[in-house]
């Protein structure tokens, strides 16, 4: 028999170990640690995606239900503590203490001219891509504006139809296995 209550973690002793912790898996919730520089856009009732790492190919869904005011500093970097609701569907798959790739939906710009985050290059204050015209290659001044994690909103400078430069990624060396 053991006397307690919802949520609350039994011990042994007061300097005991935990030995066992009750959890009401239809009550899951999400923390993000949202950065600093990030949290003045989040608000309370905005949607969420996110994967877990167990399902990557499915997509979670929730609502940002409340966003606690006092920082979490580790090594540094101040982040603020965002709690989410799980919506009911596929709720069933997640665990605790799973890890989640969160995106918290701030807002939402349709049908601007974007460019992938490598296209946009910066050098001091001027902020520019690199635009084919008649076969040359040329630095075109931008302005930017809405930026997700991959995408930056161009504001002017361009047109659409344009081609823009990206940058390849390298690719890795091809590796060899040595028998011996």
């Amino acid at each position: 028999y053991i006397s307690t209550q919802e949520g609350e973690t039994v011990v042994a002793g007061l300097s005991a170990p935990t030995f066992v912790t009750l959890i009401d898996l239809r009550k899951l919730e999400v923390t993000v640690f949202v950065d600093e520089t990030d949290i003045g856009r989040v608000r309370v009732d905005q949607e969420a995606t996110f994967a877990v790492d167990a399902y990557p190919e499915k997509t979670f869904r929730g609502t940002v239900r409340e966003i606690h005011p006092k920082a979490v500093i580790k090594e540094n970097v101040v982040n603020y503590e965002v709690i989410l609701e799980i919506d009911r569907e596929r709720r069933n798959l997640l665990r605790p203490e799973m890890t989640a790739n969160v995106i918290i939906i701030t807002g939402t710009h349709p049908d601007v001219l974007a460019l992938p985050r490598e296209a946009v290059k910066r050098l001091g204050p001027k902020t520019f891509a690199i635009v084919k015209t008649d076969g040359m290659l040329e630095e075109r001044t931008i302005e930017t504006g809405w930026r997700d994690g991959d995408f930056i909103e161009v504001v002017s400078g361009l047109e659409a139809g344009l081609e823009v430069g990206i940058p390849k990624k390298p690719q890795a060396a091809p590796v060899g296995v040595r028998r011996r």
